[in-house]
């Protein structure tokens, strides 16, 4: 069905904000950029508890945060071509959620129960002690089951009941910058957060990844909850949110999550969005449409993470190499608006990148 696709840009958040995953606990709506995370423990800034996000892993033996592409992808400047107009560069991944759980093996890798309560979806495995190796031999709700990567969110909660997503969610992977046919596959163990647990009202409506906010009926662009949501079956409160798509090239993570990871930007010359030169990689876009089954009364409506706006989302990559590849070399570089198995209704010509079990041919 067609709908809207596009890339939105909003101002710049400071430099300083840290992309991590907290417990809940006060959040100050007025709350300016906070401060690095101790590895020591929680400390408290400005009345938001940071988070720790150092501690040693498999992946992360010296426990310093920063985890290495091998190999690094050198030698890519950003891309200012401007192919044939394509309104679609796309596929989805279709992906039910598959259990919820105090863990974050992205933010708190290694530690059981110390996040706020997430609400994970694709790979069956998905928890704190999580590494590329373990998702990669492990199951995945997602359609394509070559598809295992972890994808997360703060869970919602009406009152003290959980209201979790029902059925596939919409997870898109999109191009973010002008040249749809610069855009690569993820190298398998990225991992990021995209949003901030600690960011205000403001920070949450004006942060790049902002595409709708929080929807409900005919009530769109919502910072809070909305207020007025028909009681009616058809009807969900929804969210759609974008990831950064641009990459170092270097680290698969870095101590604060979203270091590695960038915005496209305004080329000034042609007006394109390509990505910056210290980020020069484009990856796909990924972008999150959620839909909670509550409508009504949403007045007892809160996230595990705070208040509607301290919405954010973690992605853990871990597709199967040629499986990730034939999507986005046949739906976002092949200019197309694919489903779940890299088929355009629009252009049946071009075939589907996988079969009728979503696998490759």
């Amino acid at each position: 069905m067609p709908r809207r696709s596009r890339y939105l840009s909003g101002t710049l958040i400071a430099s300083a904000l840290l992309l991590t995953s907290v417990g809940l606990g006060t959040v100050a709506a007025n709350a300016g950029p906070t401060e690095t995370a101790e590895a020591t423990g929680p400390a408290v800034h400005a009345g938001h508890t940071m988070a720790v996000s150092t501690k040693s892993s498999p992946e992360d033996p010296d426990g310093d945060g920063y985890i290495p592409a091998n190999p690094p992808v050198t030698g890519v400047s950003p891309s200012t071509k401007e192919p044939p107009h394509r309104y679609f560069h796309e596929f989805q991944a279709n992906c039910s959620v598959t259990h919820t759980a105090p863990d974050d093996p992205i933010v708190y890798a290694q530690q059981p129960g110390k996040s706020h309560d997430h609400t994970f979806m694709g790979n069956r495995t998905t928890n704190a002690y999580s590494t590329t190796a373990s998702l990669d031999a492990g199951t995945t709700t997602c359609l394509a089951p070559g598809d295992r990567s972890g994808y997360w969110m703060p869970t919602m909660y009406n009152g003290d009941k959980p209201v979790l997503p029902v059925g596939p969610q919409v997870i898109y992977y999109k191009a973010g910058v002008t040249d749809y046919t610069s855009v690569r596959p993820f190298p398998k163990g990225l991992r990021y957060v995209v949003g901030n647990p600690m960011q205000s009202a403001t920070e949450f409506r004006n942060h790049k990844g902002f595409v709708e906010g929080w929807e409900c009926g005919d009530s769109f662009f919502n910072v809070d909850f909305p207020k007025n949501c028909p009681s009616r079956p058809d009807v969900q409160v929804n969210i759609r949110w974008q990831a950064p798509s641009c990459w170092d090239g270097k680290n698969l993570d870095t101590p604060d999550h979203k270091s590695h990871m960038a915005y496209p930007v305004v080329n000034p010359g042609t007006n394109n969005n390509i990505c910056p030169a210290d980020h020069p990689v484009a990856l796909p876009m990924i972008e999150f449409k959620m839909a909670f089954p509550v409508n009504g009364d949403l007045s007892k409506l809160r996230l595990a993470s705070g208040p509607s706006y301290s919405f954010h989302y973690d992605f853990f990559n871990a597709w199967d190499d040629r499986t990730l590849k034939a999507m986005v070399d046949h739906c976002i570089v092949g200019g197309l608006q694919c489903d779940a198995r890299g088929y355009d209704q629009t252009h049946p010509e071009a075939g589907a990148a996988l079969n009728d079990r979503y696998e490759l041919p």
